[in-house]
């Protein structure tokens, strides 16, 4: 049974970090990708970014390019996401999802498993 348990969101000012993590386990196929996903109220999820298990190539939305960074520590099978310079339009709730054989970008539906989702809030 796979299992992802995202943690690390919270309220922080405009121009503040967070760092979010996403814990998996369960799975057993060598090559999978991991994505966060971040869901406003009112609006449709939308992919953040992503990386993959095999050689590590990430994928970013161009609204966070440059402001957030994707990670893995394989040894703990967890994946970050190092936001910096957060801006209010960041609030959301953010997933992190697991998928086999994705391409960069992939959309939501076509992952496989999703975490309950952390609460992502920039208000000063």
């Amino acid at each position: 049974q796979v299992q992802l348990v995202e943690s690390g969101g919270g309220l922080v000012q405009p121009g503040g970090s967070l760092r979010l993590s996403c814990a998996a386990s369960g799975f057993t196929l060598d090559y999978y990708v991991i994505g966060w996903f971040r869901q406003a109220p009112g609006k449709e999820r939308e992919g953040v970014s992503c990386i993959s298990s095999g050689d590590g190539s990430t994928y970013y939305a161009d609204s966070v390019k440059g402001r957030f960074t994707i990670s893995r520590d394989n040894a703990k099978n967890t994946v970050y996401l190092q936001m910096i310079s957060l801006k209010p339009e960041d609030t959301a709730v953010y997933y992190c999802a697991l998928g086999y054989g994705l391409g960069p970008g992939a959309p939501p539906h076509e992952y496989d498993y999703w975490g309950q989702g952390t609460q992502v809030t920039v208000s000063s």
